[in-house]
This record gives C-alpha cells, sequence and structure tokens, in this order.
C-alpha cells in the first residue's frame, strides 16, 4: 500500500507547491510533483478549497491545539520560553489521548495513545496542580453506543485530574425496567469491583465500532 501525504489549499501549501512545481520543471521538465513523488511511492492530495472540513481528523486535531492555546494563554503576552513550554504540553495532551484498547483481553487495562507512535508508550508528564477552586469545564454525553460487558472505559473521578482517572473494565450491566442501561458494575486493574452510573463513564472505540466505520 502507497503511502500518501495529505494537505490542505492553505496559502502556505499552495505557495509552497507553487515553487516546488517551478522547481521540478526546472530538473525534469514538465513533470508534476505527484510524477515526482510517485516515484518514491509515495502520493500526495490536496483537498478541495474552502472545505477544512475534508481534512478528517488532521484538521480535529489543528483544532483541539487551537482550543487549548487559546484557553490557557487567553489575552497574555507569551515570551518564546513561555510560548515553547505551553505548545509542547499541548502537544503532550494531545499525544496522550486514549485512542483504542490495546488489546481484547479482559486483563489489559492499557489504551493505545498517539505518543505509542512515536515514542513506544504513554507520555509520563508530572501531575498537575490540584485547583478545587476551578470549576470543571465540558461536560459528559451519552455514550456513542450501548455499553456492554468486557468494554474499556475511563472512569471520571470527582476531584482528581484527568490524567489520573482510571482505567476500567464493564464487568456488569444492570438496565432498569426500562431496559435502558444506567449503571454498571466497573473493575479497576487492582481487581476491585465498584458499580458507578454510565454518566461517569466514557466507553473508547471497540473493534466492532471501527469495524462498522470501514463498512460504511
Amino acid at each position: 500500500m502507497l503511502p500518501y501525504i495529505y494537505s490542505d489549499n492553505g496559502t502556505n501549501f499552495a505557495g509552497a507547491e507553487k515553487e516546488l512545481r517551478s522547481y521540478f520543471k526546472v530538473l525534469s521538465g514538465k513533470r508534476s510533483i505527484q510524477e515526482m513523488v510517485s516515484d518514491h511511492g509515495i502520493q500526495w492530495h490536496f483537498i478541495p478549497p474552502a472545505a477544512p472540513h475534508f481534512g478528517g481528523l488532521w484538521k480535529a486535531a489543528v483544532k483541539s491545539a487551537k482550543t487549548h492555546l487559546k484557553k490557557m494563554s487567553g489575552s497574555a503576552l507569551l515570551n518564546f520560553e513561555e510560548m515553547t513550554t505551553l505548545l509542547c504540553r499541548i502537544e503532550a495532551v494531545l499525544n496522550n489521548r486514549l485512542l483504542t484498547p490495546t488489546s481484547n483481553c479482559p486483563s489489559d487495562y492499557t489504551a493505545l495513545t498517539p505518543a505509542h507512535f512515536l515514542v513506544g508508550g504513554n507520555l509520563l508528564l508530572p501531575s498537575e496542580t490540584d485547583c478545587p477552586e476551578v470549576p470543571l469545564r465540558g461536560k459528559w454525553t451519552k455514550p456513542s453506543r450501548e455499553i456492554k460487558i468486557g468494554d474499556l472505559a475511563i472512569l471520571k473521578i470527582d476531584n482528581l485530574a484527568t490524567m489520573k482517572w482510571s482505567m476500567v473494565r464493564v464487568v456488569d450491566i444492570h438496565p432498569g425496567v426500562d431496559g435502558v442501561v444506567r449503571v454498571v458494575s466497573v473493575q479497576a486493574s487492582n481487581g476491585s469491583v465498584t458499580k458507578r452510573p454510565v454518566v461517569k463513564i466514557a466507553l473508547l472505540p471497540g473493534s466492532e465500532e471501527e469495524e462498522d466505520q470501514d463498512s460504511n
């Protein structure tokens, strides 16, 4: 399978594409950039102009980075060292986000993160300063799919930094009289089992969910 390079039509990419095109014309006559990179087994694609939603995952990552940057910096004027530190922290947060369980083994409580592709494991960062006086932003939404026994999830723990929230495995479900599951029993990596409401549970995408997306 050939590797792909995707980029949008921003002025920086469009300008770079023009410069590369003129450069390759001098070296290789009328050959295009696409033809040149194809010699190395690479296919280069540009998304349509004024259509950032075609960027998919990489645009979502850019949006997340901008959101963190705006919330953390606000209107502050940062020097070079402060900006570098802030960007490194944002990079670590984004690269440490949980993607999917590493395996289907019931005793495995680990999840795959982008950091695994960069450094081979989770990024170990110093613990955040506890600020109980600062209200938490955002809210939990209902699960995107039905909770099943064996699902790996993140358990929200009040008054604890998000990076310290536990990974748990759903071991039992407790549907109400209407058949809707609002309470589940979860098991932590130390073997302890507790009941928790589903609003405190954030499911990780499973293999079945990925297969459904692939089929679509």
